[in-house]
């Protein structure tokens, strides 16, 4: 049987250049006077040049061991983890949260029937802003938008008949956050579970309500301090509980690029990371607890970029500026939510292909759990159909594409790693300004991210 040898070497720039000139005058040459190409300039979503056709010398200055090395080392580029989805697949995490405690409750034990590993709760208006359901301020607002919750009971029972010892609890609330933290712990407590067995979050991302979603309670100084607290006592006291989800997604969703999402939301991570760090704790207590949330958007190779050059720039941020030594200081670990604002209430349907294709990119990203819209959610609070039509994508991807059997896959594309450089370049374009205006917070009174 013939076979072929393939022996690797790597091309000499000048041939290489003289080659693309060859193929850019004769073969590209006829083929674009026989057809034009679709349109002048191609560019992602977010705006950056997208090449006709990548090669070597756009990965030029690319070093194996220094960009991109193997997964769950130094700088994780690759992954947080060696394994990765061959030993532990993603927590596939559908939001849920409508109505009354009960409706959730029964919405929640629906999706966990259905394979469903970790759960999120979404709360409505008047919840996130502190106001009891009977208040006159609520009124229109109670149910609306997620789930109320008024007293201790309530969240009980949201979670009645689930085993918050055994499953991940993650709850999306920000400027109340410690309040349902602190319910949160009472039902562990009422229901005998240790402290050490409870693992979940709740986002408490208050920066990024300063800068997009702007559901906020106090001045910046004293939402700070609370984030701060809440982070303090959960490593003290919760070893498997991440006290804070450090969000881009809300910042992308109104109005950010990539890079900027990526650039804000680790300009917030390390505002967090310097205010914990001046209560007098090293770094390295405190800062593998801390988890990121990100979006997948509709650009799926500028995704698969942001998420690989969000993990390389925090890398390099804990051990360079903060000098972490343990590598899960340094290791990156993020909540993925495909992209609401990509929806359409017409030909809903449509939306079942573009949450595969936005859950695909956060799977090939290294995404740690994730939530897939469903096809409704234009409309309305999604249906039970829509959530288990988005479970089951979520699953189809996990069992029957393959692309979970190895660890990322699109590693050595040369179109892949010259994005993943690009995006990381914007985002320490935007740290540095951001450093210069005095960090996050400062960049916030001056509504720099704005």
């Amino acid at each position: 049987m013939a076979t072929t040898e393939r022996r690797s070497h790597s091309p000499d720039p000048a041939a290489l250049a003289d080659a693309r000139a060859e193929w850019t005058a004769r073969e590209l040459g006829q083929s674009l006077a026989q057809r034009p190409e679709r349109r002048d300039r191609f560019e992602s979503l977010s705006g950056l040049p997208v090449e006709r056709v990548y090669g070597p010398d756009d990965v030029a200055g690319c070093d194996y061991l220094r960009d991109i090395g193997f997964p769950g080392r130094y700088p994780y580029t690759r992954g947080p983890y060696p394994t990765m989805y061959r030993s532990r697949p993603w927590t596939m995490r559908q939001i849920a949260g409508f109505g009354t405690a009960g409706d959730t409750n029964a919405r929640l034990k629906y999706l966990i029937a259905q394979g469903q590993t970790g759960i999120s709760i979404d709360f409505d208006m008047p919840t996130l802003m502190g106001v009891d359901s009977d208040d006159p301020r609520a009124r229109g607002e109670v149910g609306r938008e997620g789930v109320a919750v008024d007293t201790v009971d309530d969240l009980d029972g949201i979670l009645e008949g689930i085993d918050i010892g055994r499953i991940s609890v993650s709850m999306t609330i920000n400027p109340t956050a410690w309040i349902l933290f602190a319910m949160y712990l009472v039902i562990a407590d009422r229901r005998g579970i240790p402290r050490d067995a409870l693992s979940g979050t709740v986002q408490a991302d208050i920066l990024k309500e300063y800068i997009a979603q702007k559901e906020w309670l106090y001045p910046i100084p004293a939402g700070m301090r609370i984030v701060r607290d809440l982070i303090i006592y959960s490593v003290r006291h919760l070893p498997h509980y991440n006290p804070i989800n450090i969000s881009g997604y809300h910042i992308r969703e109104a109005g950010a690029t990539a890079v900027q999402e990526a650039a804000f939301t680790l300009a917030n991570g390390i505002a967090y990371v310097d205010e914990v760090s001046r209560k007098g704790l090293s770094v390295d207590e405190f800062a593998p607890r801390l988890a990121f949330y990100f979006i997948a958007e509709r650009d799926f190779f500028e995704e698969v970029a942001k998420f690989r050059a969000a993990r390389r720039v925090w890398a390099r941020l804990m051990r360079e500026r903060f000098g972490a030594q343990k590598p899960e200081s340094m290791r990156l670990r993020f909540h993925c939510q495909t992209a609401g604002s990509s929806l359409t209430a017409k030909e809903p349907l449509n939306n079942v292909a573009r949450t595969a294709l936005q859950a695909l990119s956060a799977v090939l990203g290294g995404a740690q759990s994730l939530h897939a819209n469903g096809m409704d959610e234009a409309l309305a609070i999604p249906s039970e159909l829509a959530m288990k039509v988005a479970l089951r994508t979520q699953q189809i991807i996990l069992d029957e594409t393959g692309v979970a059997n190895t660890i990322d896959p699109l590693a050595g594309s040369y179109f892949a790693e010259s994005l993943t450089n690009r995006v990381e370049d914007g985002i320490w374009a935007y740290l540095r300004r951001i450093d210069e205006l005095g960090g996050a917070v400062e960049a916030a009174k001056r509504n720099f991210f704005q």
